[in-house]
């Protein structure tokens, strides 16, 4: 008998079936979220790309273990679960918050605080089988402490004040950023949060620039501040981290956990590898 695993962001999916621990399948399809498809949208994806990479398997297929974005309400669950049944039938689903998946990829069944840094970011306080405690996520204008989206508006605000050092402030430029275009993307076209944070592909050609260290570390201080602090007995549990921001900027995520007095544990770029273990 086969689990069916999905770890789903806005952007793409992860599936994975496993049979008595071992990975049968891996396929990838578009990413799935109920607050911008319908029940519809998620079934016709998963009908015309992973159906058919599924064939054989179909009939043992148990159990279906689906983490996502957007499913955090039962209402949003639903709209899941609904295109999980119109592809797959009655087969058991569990479908959960990208931050549960975060949590059991991280901590497995240990206690600990399991934080997602990438584009976004959100947190939360794990007992080993679920999410405890949780200081809510409220977006890239208000929140996002730490994420990608945070660190590339704090660049393009030290840009817009002058700030900058001259150096990058000719290099930013030369790439072909200037002020008319930033805000066309961040006020005129879709997704400005995911344009904010694509302006860390400018920075990582300057990793080792004092002022860009500063600046990540700033945001990182002010993640644990804004999130990580407000758990119980934080201090006393390793702190854990799921992206590609916390994972690249391992060293400097460190740095501040040990400035803020707190202690790291994992830091991995992405949950799949994680929940296999868990489901295992």
């Amino acid at each position: 008998m086969s689990i069916l695993i999905a770890d789903s962001g806005s952007t793409k999916t992860d599936w994975v079936l496993i049979n008595n621990h071992n990975i049968i399948i891996q396929f990838q399809t578009i990413g799935f979220n109920p607050y911008f498809q319908s029940s519809n949208d998620i079934y016709n994806e998963i009908k015309d790309k992973l159906l058919p990479v599924l064939h054989n398997q179909l009939s043992t297929i148990t159990h279906i273990a689906y983490y996502g974005a957007g499913c955090s309400t039962p209402e949003k669950i639903q709209v899941v679960k609904q295109g999980l049944y119109l592809a797959f039938g009655n087969i058991t689903s569990e479908v959960n918050h990208d931050l549960l998946a975060a949590a059991r990829a991280l901590c497995g069944k240990e206690k600990g605080i399991a934080c997602i840094l990438g584009t976004g970011s959100n947190s939360c306080l794990y007992d080993g089988k679920e999410i405890i405690e949780n200081i809510p996520s409220v977006g890239y204008l208000f929140g996002d402490h730490g994420s990608g989206a945070t660190i590339g508006k704090t660049f393009i605000q030290h840009y817009f004040d002058g700030k900058l050092p001259i150096h990058l402030k000719i290099a930013f430029e030369t790439a072909g950023y200037h002020r008319e275009i930033i805000l066309e993307n961040v006020y005129k076209k879709p997704m400005p949060n995911k344009y904010l944070a694509s302006i860390v592909s400018f920075l990582v050609n300057y990793n080792n620039d004092s002022y860009i260290k500063d600046l990540i570390k700033t945001c990182f201080l002010d993640f644990f501040d804004a999130q990580v602090s407000k758990y119980t007995d934080a201090k006393n549990l390793p702190v854990n981290s799921v992206g590609s921001i916390g994972y690249y900027y391992k060293d400097l995520l460190e740095l501040a956990a040990k400035e803020k007095g707190f202690t790291m544990g994992n830091s991995i770029k992405s949950p799949i590898d994680g929940l296999i273990n868990y489901h295992k």
